[in-house]
């Protein structure tokens, strides 16, 4: 699973089969379904740059980017 911080919000995107499956990412490896989607056809290093447009009005002094987590 390729995790996210997007402005503050850890996010996890997982491949399953041909489509991309987005988890909002808690504590204690909790995870729960995003209310988004990942069209299948975008590649991984598209992933960050779709999440900057799709939440950019999340952006906020503290939290200014979209970062990929290791």
């Amino acid at each position: 699973m390729l995790r996210f911080d997007v402005f503050g919000m850890r996010v996890g995107i997982a491949k399953e089969g041909a489509a991309w499956k987005a988890y909002y990412l808690g504590n204690a490896g909790r995870k729960r379904p995003a209310d988004f989607s990942v069209p299948a056809h975008l590649g991984e290093e598209e992933l960050p740059r779709y999440l900057t447009a799709l939440f950019r009005e999340a952006s906020s002094p503290q939290h200014p980017r979209v970062v990929r987590l290791e």
